[in-house]
């Protein structure tokens, strides 16, 4: 037993929840030293942009060079083209108001990604939504609301652009859906890689100074992490179904608090935590009712009957 596998050693479940909070732990560590560079070294957010995608990239081609040209194989590259220009700028933005806003805040703003994703399927891709996702939406919202609280307080322009930039990671995650329709899921995640890279080095730029060493080496750290997240989230949501995994995927919030806690001196006042509950309450029935709506219609499908729904979408981290 001590020497098999840790796949082996564990049911699916339990590997794919162990997996899902290993990459929200990296997604929490890369967060908080964005902030340190932004903050403490004075790095421009777009030149980590460009930084994190130059080398995660990196990361990536050693097993670019073993797929070969077959990985890269597509008929629908601006599409593919247009959803990385919407990567980047999800991304610049994140990174931008991680520069300003506290962590937790950040982060559970952040959790409205999935309530604008499901808004944009139904706009874009034509799915059907019922009276009782619409309230669950509605009250996502409020908690989003709950933590802003317009009117009571100014509401900063980091927590703004923090909104701003879920809303452009929704309108990534339904390009994505619209485009898994008829392309290889390696071949969309190349590209978007080979792409970002040089869409973020033009702004990047613009801003250019060189950083210390110390910048570097975070700067590579961030690049490392985030590739190594994504690849570690993706195997979890691999492996399990969407609603099982979301309430782990919330664990993220937590972690940046004691992380902002201890590293920023961040304290999260109790309507982050009030907002974050509500959002992540809302989000769980969300996913929870497509799941059933899509196995009802895959039951419609196998005695003839059209599909009418559609696949649940896992919340994704900018970075």
């Amino acid at each position: 037993m001590a020497f098999l596998p840790l796949r082996e050693r564990f049911s699916v479940p339990v590997y794919s929840a162990g997996l899902l909070v290993l990459a929200c732990v990296g997604f929490a560590a890369m967060n908080a030293i964005i902030r340190h560079l932004a903050t403490n070294l004075a790095v421009e957010p777009l030149m980590i942009v460009f930084c994190r995608n130059f080398f995660a990239f990196l990361v990536m081609v050693p097993w670019l060079m073993r797929g070969g040209a077959a990985v890269m194989k597509t008929n629908r590259l601006p599409l593919i083209s247009l959803r990385a220009l919407i990567g980047f700028l999800s991304m610049a933005l994140w990174f931008s108001a991680l520069a300003i806003v506290p962590l937790s805040n950040a982060v559970a703003l952040s959790f409205t990604a999935p309530l604008f994703a499901a808004v944009a399927a139904v706009l874009i891709l034509g799915e059907v939504i019922r009276a009782r996702r619409m309230t669950a939406l509605a009250i996502g919202f409020i908690g989003m609301l709950v933590i802003l609280r317009p009117g009571s307080e100014p509401v900063g322009w980091g927590e703004l652009i923090v909104v701003f930039s879920a809303a452009t990671m929704a309108l990534s995650v339904v390009t994505m859906k619209l485009l898994t329709r008829t392309e290889a899921t390696p071949a969309l995640v190349v590209w978007q890689n080979m792409l970002l890279t040089p869409v973020s080095f033009l702004p990047a730029l613009l801003v250019w100074s060189w950083p210390s060493a110390e910048g570097w080496f975070w700067l590579v750290t961030v690049g490392v992490i985030a590739t190594l997240s994504h690849l570690v989230f993706t195997r979890a949501f691999s492996l399990a179904d969407t609603t099982y995994l979301l309430p782990f995927d919330y664990i993220r919030l937590p972690i940046v608090a004691i992380i902002g806690w201890f590293a920023f001196s961040e304290p999260t006042d109790m309507w982050t935590w009030i907002g974050a509950a509500i959002i992540a309450s809302s989000t769980v029935y969300v996913a929870h009712r497509e799941s059933k709506m899509r196995s009802a219609g895959a039951a419609a499908e196998a005695v003839g009957s059209p599909d009418v729904t559609g696949r649940a979408v896992p919340p994704r981290d900018n970075g």
